[in-house]
């Protein structure tokens, strides 16, 4: 017991009379991320390296890549982490301590992920301020789309402060609007799905076509990286399941069924715009949001782009209170009000330089960052014969050696490539990271390289 920080004999699991349905947590919880309009908006417009995007090769092969990424954010982030969070109760900070050991785990995952959640923040928004900002006739990095990116960062993460209860009450109909637009976006454009062709994107465009595997991957890459954080987060959003049955169906539903609807009725609208001849002579444009003027008419555009950009406060609510609750874990000396203050400030920086409107970039470094991490906690788990094994002293070599290799996998195109002057590109660098973080973690755990595990009061309750 000597040997426990305070932040893990404080924490306290969540007792079985208050556990509900996977319905009215797990579910409900992804569902409502996976219907964030940056998701889908983003997954449509998947940068390649070819004309085209990823429906270059056709919409079938678009679906597939969106159905394996749905499949690998269930099995790969965020099921293991789930299953531990609903056997043992406890928060991320605490679980983690077992990959990471308990000094350790002092960092990773529990205040990185407080961290990473500002980066979130100021990509929610960039895009929401930019939507507000079209409404008003301002472009894109105009004056007023900072502004009101500042703007809403700095509201966001003061109703995030507030607590659990203050973002329930702008949370619980919300995310119903996104759906409704997606169906609308969907019912006006479907009819011209049979006559898509990928040349209507390409055009006359010299570049080579990707091929299907290497198109379909990226889709994979750009959900995996969106995800990780949300992943890893499953123990907290899990332990309050009642059986493993709950952490299933939930992951089943909220995080491979709403990611396929999502992203599959993302690239539908695309493919039936410009099937149906609504963009015939116009630049391509691959997302949803991107075609409204040309689906609904400039003026249901502007009301859906506002619609859209309310719908995305709750997320953005939602970052700033895992980040609370990450600091109070983890810094419970130093008021939230200061060490989330201190994050919002680096949001805004992200969103004046404009760093935060590169979406892919910043899924990229977060599935590098948190890939790992699950694939560690996932090893961990399985090696443990399924269940949590407790937390580890010190810091735990086998955690942290796995992250720091599987980092650099991770973000190998978008850092070390470029620094290192080397050619190779990493394919599906966020499932590569996971992977590598799996594989190291359990090699060095098999000869030896973790540390001691400690007992805690928590896991005889639980």
């Amino acid at each position: 017991m000597a040997e426990l920080p305070s932040y893990v004999t404080a924490a306290k699991p969540v007792p079985m009379s208050q556990r509900v349905p996977w319905f009215k947590t797990t579910a409900q919880t992804y569902a409502g991320i996976m219907l964030w309009f940056v998701f889908w908006d983003k997954v449509a417009g998947t940068p390649t390296s070819g004309p085209g995007g990823i429906l270059a090769q056709g919409l079938s092969t678009a679906i597939l890549g969106v159905i394996a990424g749905a499949l690998a954010c269930h099995f790969l982030s965020y099921l293991a982490p789930g299953l531990m969070g609903m056997k043992t109760g406890l928060p991320l900070a605490v679980v983690g301590t077992s990959t990471y050991g308990v000094l350790g785990g002092f960092l990773m995952p529990g205040f990185f992920m407080g961290v990473l959640q500002f980066g979130w923040l100021a990509v929610n928004a960039f895009f929401s301020a930019e939507l507000l900002a079209k409404c008003i006739g301002f472009e894109s990095m105009s004056p007023v789309h900072r502004a009101l990116g500042c703007v809403f960062a700095i509201v966001a993460a003061l109703v995030g402060l507030k607590g659990i209860h203050y973002v329930a009450k702008v949370a619980t109909y919300l995310p119903l609007i996104p759906l409704v637009i997606l169906l609308i976006l969907t019912a006006k454009t479907v009819s011209g799905v049979d006559n898509f062709k990928p040349d209507m994107l390409i055009g006359t465009a010299s570049a080579a076509i990707p091929s299907a595997m290497t198109l379909g991957l990226a889709v994979v890459a750009t959900i995996v990286g969106f995800f990780a954080t949300a992943g890893a987060a499953g123990v907290d959003i899990a332990s309050s399941n009642r059986d493993a049955k709950d952490v299933q169906i939930g992951g089943l539903v909220g995080v491979v069924g709403a990611t396929i609807f999502t992203g599959c009725l993302a690239l539908v609208i695309v493919a039936g715009t410009y099937g149906s001849g609504l963009m015939a002579g116009k630049p391509v444009v691959l997302t949803p949001t991107g075609l409204m003027d040309a689906i609904m008419g400039e003026k249901v555009s502007n009301i859906f782009s506002l619609l859209l950009a309310i719908a995305a406060f709750p997320p953005a609510c939602f970052s700033s209170l895992i980040a609370a609750e990450s600091f109070k874990n983890t810094l419970p000396k130093v008021h939230p009000f200061i060490s989330c203050g201190i994050g919002t400030v680096g949001s805004i920086v992200l969103v004046l330089s404009g760093k935060a409107g590169n979406a892919a970039g910043v899924f990229e470094i977060i599935g590098a960052s948190f890939g790992p991490i699950c694939g560690a906690m996932t090893a961990d788990y399985l090696l443990a014969g399924c269940k949590w094994p407790g937390p580890r002293a010190g810091f735990n070599p086998a955690g942290w050696i796995s992250w720091i290799v599987g980092f650099v996998v991770g973000a190998w195109n978008s850092l070390f490539a470029g620094l290192l002057h080397v050619d190779f590109q990493m394919p599906c660098p966020p499932v590569a990271a996971i992977i590598v973080g799996f594989v190291l973690y359990a090699l060095l755990s098999l000869i030896g390289l973790r540390t001691r595990t400690l007992e805690m009061p928590q896991q005889r309750a639980a």
